[in-house]
């Protein structure tokens, strides 16, 4: 699809969602193991972490798909059901560090490969069955 000159063409992602059926197990995966800062907890309906500039959403879908109980902040219903993905960004160096990290709280490794163009590419699973991918920053380059 070419972008033209009348559409701005967005700068960055500022969110992503993963929907888990479980949000102590997925607070403890996010927060725990992968070390990321855990900026919002609502009981049981979302816990949501620092990703650099951007922000990984974790929600559990029966809550998120009822319509909102608060007018001030209207967001529609969403969900999703089954397994998603998300790519974090990390150097080599900081990959065969965390692959490290990974095996010894025995998380086990999906897959690890370089892409054609060099940049690696490291895959785990979440407790939910989401697809968690660490890669270098110059996979899309």
């Amino acid at each position: 699809m070419k972008v033209t000159p009348e559409i701005p063409a967005p700068s960055a992602i500022l969110e992503a969602a993963l929907y888990v059926d479980d949000l102590d197990a997925a607070e403890r995966f996010y927060g725990e193991v992968l070390g990321l800062e855990k900026i919002q907890r609502i009981e049981d309906r979302h816990v949501f972490f620092r990703v650099g500039a951007s922000v990984l959403l974790i929600f559990n879908p029966e809550k998120t798909q009822q319509s909102p109980l608060n007018a001030d902040l209207p967001v529609p219903p969403h969900g999703a059901l089954g397994p998603g993905h998300v790519c974090l960004v990390l150097t080599r160096d900081e990959m065969a560090a965390m692959r490290k990290h990974l095996l010894d709280w025995n998380v086990p490794l999906d897959a690890e490969f370089d892409w054609p163009n060099g940049a690696r590419s490291l895959y785990v699973r979440d407790p939910a069955g989401n697809s968690v991918e660490f890669a270098e920053g110059h996979l899309w380059a």
